[in-house]
C-alpha cells in the first residue's frame, strides 16, 4: 500500500482509464448489446481495474469469460458479431499477508475474487509485478526543481504503442526452446515496453537488454509458477535464456531465492535453487553445517556461504560465534568462491556475509574509500557491531579502517572526521578498538582478516538500498528485512604470516 499504483494510472497519462474493480460490467466494459455502443476498450490505450483484490467481492461470470477471449486475442462478441479493440488491462491490488504466508498457505493470487482465480484467466497475464518490493511514497522522494509536464512524456509513448521491439534481445540472445507460446508472448510484451520506456530508440548494450530480458522473464515466471501451484495439469517450463552459442541461465523470482524451503516449484517440480549465482570451493563435505550444539548453520544461498544465524534460540544462540565452532572447524566448512546477489533480494545481512570469516580474528583490515557521509558511517558502525558478535568476550580485535579523506570541502572532511569519532567512541563500548587510516590511493574494497581470510567487496558495505530511518521501522536494526542492491562479493585463503 502507498506505493502510488492507482496515482500512474489515473494521472500519468490521459488515454489511460482507472476505474473501480467492483463497478465493472460487460456492458461498461466491452459493448452494451441493447444501444450498440461500445465500452471502455474502445475508448481507452489502458484500463486499469483498481482495488481489484478482496476474495468477498463477486464478479459476473460472464464478464471473466469474455475477458479470457479479450486478452488472448483482443476481440469479444457482441451477438453475432465480433469486434476488436487495443486496450491493454491492469489490475491493481493489495495482498492481505506476507509473501511468506502466502507461499505457504496458498498462493500469490489469493486474494483474487474467486471468479478471477481461474488458471485460464491468470494464464493470459503477461507480468506479475511484486509491489512488495516497492518502497511507499515519502517525501524525500519528490524533486524539489524543474519537472518535466507529463502530458508531453504519455504523447510520446502513444506514439510508440505500435512499434514492435520485442525481438530486439535476439541479436545477442535466445529463449529456450522449452517455454510455451503464452508465455513466450508474455516475455516479448513486457519486454518490448520496457525497451521502449527506457531504450526508445531501440539500441541498447548487451548488458542492458539482458537485464530487461531477465526482468520480463522473470514477470512471466511468477504469474506460471502460481498456475502450477493451483493447477495441477500444469506443466513446469525451464525459463532460461543464454547468449548465442553460450550457456543457459535460469531465471528465478526474487522470493523463489528468499524463500525455496516455501515456494516448492522449480524448473523439475522440486524445490527450487536459490537464484544467487556463485562458483566455490570447499574444504568440507556439505554445505549445510551443524553446530557442536546440533544447530543447523544458516544459508546466504543454496550452495553458497555457510554462516550462523546469531539472533535464534537455543544454547549456540548465547554464545558468539568464535565460541560455537573452533578455529579448526570453521578452516574445513567456510568457502572460498564468488557470488552474485541479485537486486532486491532480502535476508542478506553482515552477520551472515561476514561473521563466519572474522571469528577467531584478532586484527581485521576493512578497506572502503568511501565512508565519508552518516548512512556509510552507520554501515560502518554496523560492521563493528558484527565483529563484536563474532568474537569471543574476553577476546582483544582491532579493525583498522582504511578510507579517503572527502573531497567536497572542509566542512565536508570535519563531518567526515566527528562521524568516524563517533564510530571510534561506539566500538570501544563493546569492546572493540578502531583505528582509522588515510590513503589517497586506495580503490577496491576488501576485508582481510589475521586468520587468513581475503573478501573482495564489490560495492564496500554499501550493500543496502534506501529506507526509511524512522525509529519504528524494523530494517534500521534488522539489515535482513533491507533490500539489497546487486553486487558481488569473492572469499578467498590467504597464508597466514607467523
Amino acid at each position: 500500500k502507498g506505493t502510488g499504483k492507482s496515482h500512474i494510472y489515473s494521472e500519468f497519462s490521459p488515454h489511460g482509464m482507472l476505474i473501480s474493480g467492483g463497478e465493472v460490467t460487460v456492458a461498461k466494459l466491452f459493448v452494451n448489446n441493447s444501444t450498440g455502443r461500445i465500452g471502455l476498450v474502445g475508448y481507452w490505450d489502458a484500463v486499469a481495474f483498481d482495488e481489484f483484490a478482496g476474495k468477498k467481492k463477486r464478479a459476473d461470470r460472464a464478464l471473466v469469460d469474455i475477458l479470457k477471449n479479450y486478452m488472448a486475442n483482443k476481440s469479444f462478441s457482441r451477438g453475432i458479431e465480433t469486434l476488436g479493440a487495443e486496450a491493454s488491462m491492469v489490475f491493481v491490488g493489495n495482498t492481505a499477508h506476507t509473501v511468506p504466508y502466502m507461499l505457504k498457505n496458498s498462493d500469490l493470487f489469493d486474494e483474487l475474487p474467486e471468479q478471477y482465480h481461474d488458471p485460464a484467466f491468470l494464464d493470459r497475464i503477461h507480468f506479475y509485478i511484486p509491489g512488495w518490493e516497492f518502497e511507499q511514497i515519502r517525501n524525500e522522494m519528490f524533486s524539489n526543481g524543474y519537472g518535466f509536464v507529463v502530458d508531453y512524456l504519455a504523447e510520446v509513448l502513444r506514439h510508440m504503442r505500435d512499434a514492435d521491439y520485442s525481438d530486439k534481445y535476439q541479436q545477442y540472445f535466445e529463449l529456450s526452446s522449452d517455454i510455451t507460446t503464452r508465455d513466450r508472448d508474455g516475455v516479448h510484451k513486457t519486454f518490448s515496453g520496457l525497451m521502449k520506456l527506457i531504450h526508445p530508440t531501440g539500441e541498447a548494450s548487451k548488458k542492458e537488454i539482458e537485464t530487461l530480458l531477465q526482468t520480463a522473464i522473470e514477470g512471466r515466471r511468477r504469474v506460471k509458477d502460481q498456475l502450477i501451484r493451483i493447477d495441477s495439469t500444469m506443466v513446469p517450463v525451464k525459463f532460461e535464456y543464454r547468449s548465442l552459442g553460450g550457456e543457459w541461465t535460469s531465471v528465478t523470482t526474487l522470493e523463489a531465492d528468499e524463500f525455496p524451503e516455501l515456494y516448492g516449484v522449480s524448473d523439475t517440480g522440486s524445490s527450487l535453487e536459490s537464484g544467487v549465482e556463485s562458483s566455490s570451493e570447499s574444504n568440507g563435505e556439505s554445505n549445510t553445517d551443524s553446530t557442536s550444539d546440533g544447530q543447523s548453520s544458516a544459508i546466504l544461498s543454496a550452495g553458497s556461504v555457510s554462516a550462523e544465524k546469531f539472533a535464534v534460540t537455543g544454547t549456540a544462540a548465547a554464545k558468539p560465534f568464535a565460541a560455537v565452532f573452533s578455529a579448526d572447524e570453521e578452516k574445513k566448512k567456510l568457502k572460498t568462491g564468488h557470488y552474485k546477489i541479485p537486486e532486491g533480494r532480502k535476508g542478506v545481512s553482515y552477520d551472515i556475509l561476514f561473521g563466519p570469516y572474522i571469528a577467531g580474528a584478532n586484527r581485521i583490515e576493512l578497506v572502503d574509500p568511501y565512508i565519508r557521509v552518516a548512512y556509510q558511517a552507520r554501515n560502518l558502525m554496523e560492521f563493528i557491531e558484527t565483529v563484536a558478535k563474532a568474537k569471543d568476550a574476553s577476546q582483544e580485535v582491532t579493525v583498522v579502517l582504511i578510507t579517503k579523506i572527502s573531497d567536497e570541502g572542509s566542512d565536508m572532511v570535519s563531518k567526515q572526521a566527528e562521524l568516524l569519532e563517533d564510530v571510534q567512541n561506539g566500538a570501544t563500548l563493546i569492546g572493540i578498538n578502531l583505528e582509522i587510516e588515510y590513503s589517497e590511493t586506495i580503490h577496491d574494497r576488501s576485508i582481510k582478516t589475521d586468520t587468513g581470510w581475503l573478501i573482495s567487496l564489490g560495492r564496500g558495505l554499501d550493500i543496502f538500498q534506501q529506507f526509511d530511518t524512522s525509529w519504528f521501522d524494523p530494517r534500521l536494526r534488522q539489515q535482513r528485512y533491507r533490500q539489497v542492491k546487486e553486487f558481488e562479493i569473492t572469499y578467498m585463503r590467504q597464508a597466514v604470516k607467523e
